[in-house]
């Protein structure tokens, strides 16, 4: 049971797919049963919301966040008093032809906290997706939070900042993994990610045939500070949650043995050494 120091979070896995009804009556499946499990916030994966059966399908669906797509993910925020992270939502961009892949966090009153866009995009994405350009962090009562989305995961600067700069204690990796990639990169990176961070880290993931062109890893993590997988779902491809608690006296302690913030060297120090 969860003491004092610590406080339970869940992570969602599911297969989205061309319908945004079916996606929301799904995802308030999951809402209500994180709620039972005592979790004060539940993180779904990237496109919760819509998987199209085409490239640029999602054009087509996106939306202002104040839109009704996303405030009925609010009212169910607020309807079970828990957090929510929407990870990889489909906002609508500057033009009829681009959208962003937004990461929103709505807090337990139903409210937007914060709004993290995707910075790193893949070839086919950047085709009609716009790149966001500001690193995010918010405090919540799961600790300070860091957004991220997919394929961010491989690019480890990002996180380094959102742990040395922004101080965020909890990385948030909502993801749509291929299976080739997932089953050659997915755990080992995220592990990696909470290892350098010493954070813990929340993956949700998209699993299983979305259509017949499209087809995602699973495999939902909850990693704590020393890179240990402390919750995962029995089955890589079923929809469900995975619940874990983050103990803040864990984040402290990894923290202060390996004291990784006092030793790391920037960027400017090897480039003086190297001279």
């Amino acid at each position: 049971m969860a003491g004092a120091s610590s406080v339970r979070v869940a992570v969602a896995q599911m297969t989205s797919i061309n319908d945004l009804a079916a996606n929301f009556a799904t995802s308030s499946r999951l809402v209500k049963e994180a709620a039972s499990a005592g979790a004060k916030l539940l993180c779904l994966p990237e496109n919760f919301s819509y998987v199209g059966d085409k490239d640029g399908d999602s054009l087509k669906v996106a939306e202002t966040l104040d839109g009704p797509i996303m405030q009925g993910y609010c009212s169910l925020a607020r309807e079970s008093s828990m957090w929510l992270s929407l990870g990889g939502f489909q906002e609508k961009g500057s033009d009829d032809a681009h959208l962003c892949n937004t990461h929103v966090l709505v807090d337990d009153a139903g409210n937007i906290r914060s709004t993290y866009r995707k910075m790193h995009l893949s070839y086919k994405e950047s085709s009609f997706t716009e790149a966001g350009k500001d690193i995010v962090a918010v405090d919540s009562p799961v600790g300070r939070l860091g957004p991220t989305v997919c394929y961010d995961l491989r690019f480890p600067e990002l996180y380094q900042q959102l742990r040395f700069q922004h101080e965020a204690q909890v990385l948030l990796v909502p993801s749509a993994f291929t299976k080739v990639t997932g089953q050659a990169h997915w755990e080992i990176l995220l592990r990696a990610r909470a290892i350098e961070t010493q954070c813990y880290v929340i993956a949700a993931a998209q699993a299983g045939k979305h259509n017949d062109k499209r087809e995602s890893y699973g495999d939902s993590l909850i990693i704590d500070p020393w890179g240990t997988v402390i919750g995962r779902l029995p089955d890589r491809l079923s929809t469900g949650i995975a619940v874990a608690d983050i103990d803040f006296s864990l984040i402290d302690s990894v923290r202060a043995k390996m004291p990784i913030a006092k030793h790391r060297k920037s960027i400017d120090f090897w480039k003086s050494a190297s001279l």
